[in-house]
């Protein structure tokens, strides 16, 4: 007897409807997996059998074949164990199923050998796209059913065991929908990450408000002790919150990583920052099935990179791509798979080994030749790509006596506003104006007068590159939408420009 189920594979964060077909024939007892199934999938042939066994279903003497359809969809994991044995069951005329029922439903879960449902990863994409691809219910591990019940407009249904799920099939059992009892509000921000803690630095806070405003990529440069990575981390409480939508693309790449909270969304932008010893593909993604990167879990947030020179060069060179295109596509043998990767990276380094070149209160101890070989690790194009750069310099007493700094709130403030303009400015695209394209830069960032005559200047003097010329525009329409202001004034150019010139010192010493 032949029989038909569904389930579903995650590819990328994309979900992919899969039909579980289950023919029973003549002959011995034989079982045959067929659809390009993965090593996990192909040892599904030994715990369904032991599990339909282990549950007191008795196997008829005949040939099993489980298709896995489409055929040329590679298929991975252990969630497709529960709509397997429920084929076989179905097949085997042990149990009698409502058609349209099976029709409008996936089955997830692994099986355990004693017939327990065991949770599996990828959920959350899987209930996403179930709507789109025609299915209005799902049924899958209790472990696994708050974070599917996030989804509005799909019923639930949490099993623990083979047997409760097939009692619920023969309706000897009532459905219960799993009710959404999770949280999508934003948790409160650590109180102790607050921008008032640092003293001095002023400018380094107001490039930490045009970052969040715009999500322009940021880079700190300075000596020891400077601030730099204190004030790195605090960016995350200049961030606007996250939409809805936000929050599910970031959940979707922590459910496939198994990185998912069990109650919740991710609420929060996530801040990322690997240690400098990390790899090429740790850092964008990869492995023979790839996996997201540390670049994809910081989508919608920031990825900071500290001791920006301590990462190799190679691995660093990644980066040029995402940061443009927003997203990574990984090739493999097997399959090309592309994450999103749309974060702000801020990077902080030493000027020298040492770390005191130019430092006004402590002579620098390293050679020409040992500065250029610590700046080689970074690339004219690398340093091209990011927007803002700043030199932090030393803190002075001074600074440590001082009253109340500015606070996260204060700057919070301008951000906000400055979004408000740019939702409008893009008809609520989830567009920033880093994100801008060369078209939109010539339609939002016009300068006339005195403004044009700035950049002109800056064009021939500082030797833009057109990337340059068209990242120091997004930075100035930023701060134009601080101040609040629809026009780009010679101003907004000449506070831009200070945050675009460091990379011609930093080109020099190398």
């Amino acid at each position: 007897m032949h029989t038909k189920l569904y389930s579903a594979s995650v590819i990328g964060i994309n979900a992919h409807k899969i039909e579980i077909e289950v023919d029973l024939s003549f002959g011995m007892l034989q079982f045959f997996l067929v659809g390009l199934p993965d090593l996990a999938i192909k040892e599904s042939k030994q715990r369904v059998i032991t599990a339909l066994k282990n549950c007191g279903y008795s196997l008829p003497e005949r040939k099993i074949t489980v298709n896995l359809a489409p055929a040329h969809i590679k298929k991975e994991g252990s969630l497709f164990d529960v709509a397997i044995a429920l084929g076989i069951i179905y097949a085997s005329n042990l149990c009698r199923y409502d058609d349209v029922f099976l029709q409008e439903t996936f089955f997830i879960g692994e099986l355990a050998l004693d017939g327990r449902i065991k949770p599996v990863l990828g959920v959350l994409p899987i209930a996403f796209d179930a709507i789109k691809l025609g299915i209005k219910r799902i049924v899958l591990p209790t472990e696994n059913a708050s974070e599917a019940a996030l989804i509005d407009g799909l019923e639930v249904i949490a099993v623990d065991h083979l047997t409760d799920l097939v009692s619920i099939l023969r309706k000897q059992a009532p459905i219960k929908i799993f009710a959404n009892s999770g949280t999508v509000g934003s948790d409160q921000l650590d109180q102790f990450m607050d921008l008032a803690q640092v003293k001095g630095q002023v400018q380094a806070k107001r490039v930490l408000q045009i970052a969040a405003a715009g999500r322009h990529n940021l880079l700190f440069v300075g000596s020891p002790g400077s601030g730099k990575t204190m004030l790195a981390q605090r960016l995350i409480t200049l961030m606007p919150p996250m939409t809805f939508n936000e929050m599910l693309e970031t959940s979707k790449i922590y459910s496939i990583c198994g990185k998912l909270p069990t109650t919740k969304l991710i609420n929060q932008r996530p801040c990322r920052a690997p240690h400098h010893t990390i790899s090429s593909p740790g850092l964008i993604g990869g492995g023979s099935i790839p996996q997201p990167g540390e670049i994809s879990l910081a989508h919608n947030g920031i990825l900071f990179l500290d001791e920006f020179t301590e990462f190799r060069r190679q691995t660093l060179e990644v980066l040029r791509q995402p940061l443009e295109e927003h997203k990574v596509t990984i090739s493999r043998a097997q399959q090309t798979l592309t994450f999103p990767s749309a974060f702000l990276l801020v990077a902080a380094l030493n000027p020298c080994p040492c770390g005191f070149y130019g430092d006004a209160h402590k002579e620098c101890s390293c050679t020409k030749q040992q500065i250029y070989a610590y700046m080689q690790k970074l690339s004219g194009p690398l340093l091209d790509r990011i927007d803002l750069q700043i030199y932090l310099p030393s803190v002075k007493y001074e600074d440590t006596q001082c009253g109340q700094s500015i606070s996260s709130a204060e700057l919070l403030a301008g951000v906000k506003v400055a979004c408000e303009r740019q939702a409008r400015r893009f008809n609520n695209a989830a567009l920033y104006n880093g994100d801008m394209t060369t078209d939109m830069i010539e339609q939002y960032c016009c300068v006339t007068g005195s403004a044009h005559d700035v950049v002109k200047k800056a064009f021939e003097t500082l030797h833009l590159s057109m990337r340059g010329y068209h990242k120091l525009l997004k930075i100035a329409r930023t701060i134009a939408d601080l101040d609040d202001s629809e026009q780009i004034l010679a101003k907004h150019i000449q506070e831009a420009l200070m945050y675009r010139s460091i990379d011609k010192g930093l080109g020099a010493s190398r």
